[in-house]
């Protein structure tokens, strides 16, 4: 028998897999069918794979190797998602970038993240570019994609350079993403998220969801975010990764139907785009797809309805976040049960081997629809935030991920999201959840999208004030919504006041920006909600 002193060190035994080995897999094993396209490039796996070792003798001769942090800006481009997956079989930690975010919020984050190689297409992001390197002086290496003034276009050297066996570097443990989600208030912060977090995110996807059998995925959002990481899964099944550089209606739908399409990952913003424009889908054939993934933001179950009588029951939903990529929660196709409408508000089932609970203030577990914090622990969670301690503290206390949202979960295990914690309006007593209100709102047929905010009110604390964009043709007043919020939730919830807007503004990941709306109302006052 053994002995403590004798046994064998078996701390990597079970230290399962890693993205770097599913890249390499998925190379070997589906060769020569078509793997990417951008509309420029179309290639297949094995032409991606020879990009893909092309990338890693070109970073080695730039300098990085295993515990090395690249970072990119770049738009959905083949190149991109090439230049990541040599990252990840490096072992290089790689940072996404926002495309639409601030100079400021991207000059922060390669300073914190300590980058060593940032690369940005020069055609979209050169000055860009310039102004990160003149703002940080630790960032090493400034290379383009594409010319660019006064800076090194890596393309030439690409196509020279011979191609790098694709051997994997990494392990399980590492930091294969340090991914920057924004708060409410104060800096990015940076999240850790190992090789284990994102294959245990891959596999879940790859099993639990509703797949074709030849999956033609179209990427529109961005691929430094949640569509991104959704390729994963993609390559693990042999599937095509057609992008896009963006979401337009007229050039998304064309691809769709060109391409035959038939799976998808967009933001609830941009299918209600497809859903509110007849014409379009008129002139397009988009009756390849088969599945409709949507995520990043609550969908109004009114809207959901709409777009599954146009589509058919092809959605299917994710509910995660940084913390915890993805797929805390997901809602299946069979999920989407129109005679059960009040389950389509819902995000679904916690996924298998992700423990999801809800506590209340003192971490004391609630009952069936009863309000509470979604909790969650287990291998999808990240390692923590990089450098922050007092956050780490404060979001991972007790042994778990505290995200932030508040839901309810019935007896059938579906969790219903009310909304996060610090945009509860209270309203002379009332805890008032916008999502509760939008979702009222949105249930009038006039209404094609809303947003809800707090705003001052001496008399109630806060006020509910509500920002509505109505569908094309629509004339409905201020009065008549207020009536039907206050007869769909109760008077409490009915809107003090309605702006009617052309647009509501969005972050770059799809959500609806509180803050922006907030911001005119607030300045120079405390909110009651921390």
């Amino acid at each position: 028998m053994n002995t403590a002193t004798n046994a064998p060190d078996l701390r990597h035994l079970h230290s399962g897999g890693t993205i770097g080995n599913l890249v390499v897999n998925a190379i070997a094993r589906f060769g020569d069918q078509p793997a990417i396209a951008d509309g420029k490039v179309r290639w297949s796996y094995r032409e991606f794979g020879d990009t893909v070792g092309r990338f890693i003798s070109l970073f080695r001769s730039l300098g990085l190797k295993k515990g090395s942090a690249l970072s990119i800006l770049a738009s959905n481009r083949a190149e991109s998602w090439a230049a990541i997956c040599a990252a990840l079989v490096m072992g290089v930690r790689y940072t996404p970038l926002h495309p639409m975010a601030a100079e400021d919020d991207h000059a922060f984050i390669i300073e914190d993240a300590e980058i060593d190689l940032l690369i940005v297409e020069g055609a979209k992001f050169g000055p860009r570019g310039m102004a990160i390197k003149s703002r940080v002086p630790t960032l090493k290496n400034l290379y383009s994609i594409g010319p660019m003034d006064g800076v090194r276009d890596i393309m030439p050297d690409l196509a020279i350079v011979k191609a790098a066996p694709l051997i994997d570097e990494s392990s399980s443990h590492e930091i294969a993403f340090l991914a920057y989600t924004g708060g409410t208030t104060g800096r990015s912060k940076g999240v850790m998220l190992s090789h284990r977090a994102l294959v245990t995110m891959t596999l879940l996807l790859y099993s639990d969801w509703d797949w074709p059998e030849q999956i033609r995925f179209l990427a529109a959002t961005p691929i430094s975010h949640a569509a991104g990481v959704t390729l994963f899964p993609v390559m693990m099944r042999g599937g095509l990764m057609r992008l896009v550089q963006g979401f337009e209606p007229e050039v998304y739908a064309g691809v769709v139907a060109a391409e035959k399409i038939n799976s998808t990952f967009l933001v609830p913003t941009l299918i209600y785009a497809l859903i509110d424009n007849e014409d379009l889908r008129k002139r397009h054939d988009m009756s390849s797809l088969q599945m409709i993934v949507y995520g990043a933001a609550p969908m109004s179950p009114d809207r959901l309805k709409e777009g599954m009588k146009i589509f058919g029951k092809v959605f299917v939903q994710l509910y995660g976040q940084t913390e915890a990529p993805q797929v805390i929660t997901s809602m299946r196709k069979i999920d989407h049960d129109e005679t059960k409408p009040g389950r389509l508000g819902s995000c679904g089932r916690a996924s298998p081997g992700v423990d999801v609970k809800l506590f209340d203030a003192d971490m004391k577990e609630v009952g069936i629809n009863e309000p509470g914090e979604i909790c969650v622990r287990g291998p999808l969670v990240m390692d923590g935030y990089w450098k922050r301690p007092d956050a780490n503290a404060e979001t991972l206390r007790g042994g778990w991920l505290h995200t932030g949202d508040v839901a309810i979960k019935d007896e059938d295990g579906y969790f219903y999201i009310v909304d996060r914690t610090k945009d509860m309006i209270i309203s002379g007593g009332f805890n008032i959840y916008p999502r509760e209100v939008e979702d009222a709102l949105m249930s009038h047929p006039s209404v094609a999208s809303a947003a809800v905010i707090g705003i001052p009110d001496d008399k109630w604390g806060e006020a509910v004030k509500g920002f509505v964009v109505l569908k094309a043709g629509a004339n409905s007043g201020a009065a008549e919504l207020q009536a039907h919020v206050k007869d769909k939730r109760g008077a409490p919830w009915s809107p003090k006041t309605i702006d009617f807007v052309e647009t509501i503004p969005v972050t770059g990941l799809g959500k609806i920006d509180r803050k922006a709306l907030r911001a005119p109302y607030w300045e120079g006052r405390t909110r009651g909600v921390a």
